[in-house]
């Protein structure tokens, strides 16, 4: 699943290029696509900042009342936001500088839709290359990129959340388990211990009707009533996978 981010003043031209999607994964059922609107970039740019949201790819209207996509692209890019940016604009003025701020594509309206899959052709096609698929989470006040797989289990600590990594180093961040959780669902190797833990099921070693054994040596145990429903899901990953 690839999150998509539509970002435009006008709500006709959000509608277009939402339509736009819409009609190419009706063609490309190996994708799937979970699209948020922006109307206001202000919002965007605080929604990323908190760590609470980061695209995949996001769609920019460069004319946004207040603050230019340019100057909201390098903002992002201040960040650590790695996303693929596509500019849509009525002019092709700011296209130097678009491409400045490592722009995927810089389209000029009105978008023909045949235009518009062959740059989606592209953009997928460069994130299917990225066959390890990454976090972004704020770690000491900057944005770092996690390998998802690299991910064994987190843990709720009070008011954070302590993630263990394969490597043996964690991390610690303040933000509750369910908004965690919510950036991990669209994982199918996530699942919920409890209130307090969230297990990478790649990273299970073996599974009984206690507990659970991470291939770090962590033992998780299972609170009660919580085995059956973890067992069905750890085997329809595996199931999956193969």
């Amino acid at each position: 699943m690839y999150r998509i981010a539509l970002c435009d003043d006008e709500r006709e031209e959000l509608e277009k290029t939402e339509h736009m999607l819409a009609s190419y994964q009706k063609q490309h059922t190996e994708y799937n696509f979970l699209i948020e609107r922006f109307m206001d970039v202000e919002k965007l740019l605080c929604l990323m900042q908190q760590n609470e949201y980061m695209p995949d790819i996001l769609f920019m209207d460069i004319y946004m009342p207040g603050k230019l996509g340019i100057e909201a692209a390098k903002e992002l890019r201040r960040m650590g936001g790695q996303c693929l940016i596509v500019f849509l604009t009525t002019s092709k003025e700011y296209a130097l500088e678009a491409f400045r701020v490592d722009a995927a594509q810089y389209l000029v309206k009105p978008v023909l839709e045949k235009e518009f899959n062959v740059v989606l052709d592209k953009l997928l096609r460069n994130l299917d290359k990225e066959q390890k698929k990454y976090l972004p989470l704020r770690i000491d006040n900057q944005i770092h990129r996690i390998c998802v797989h690299d991910i064994v289990y987190c843990e709720a600590q009070k008011k954070c959340q302590c993630i263990y990594l394969a490597d043996g180093t964690q991390h610690l961040l303040r933000m509750t388990m369910a908004k965690l959780y919510d950036m991990l669902y669209v994982y199918p190797e996530f699942a919920k211990v409890g209130i307090g833990y969230i297990i990478n099921l790649g990273h299970v070693d073996s599974l009984d009707s206690r507990e659970l054994n991470m291939d770090n040596g962590q033992r998780i145990y299972l609170p009660r009533g919580s085995y059956q429903p973890l067992r069905e899901q750890y085997f329809n990953y595996y199931c999956e996978e193969e």
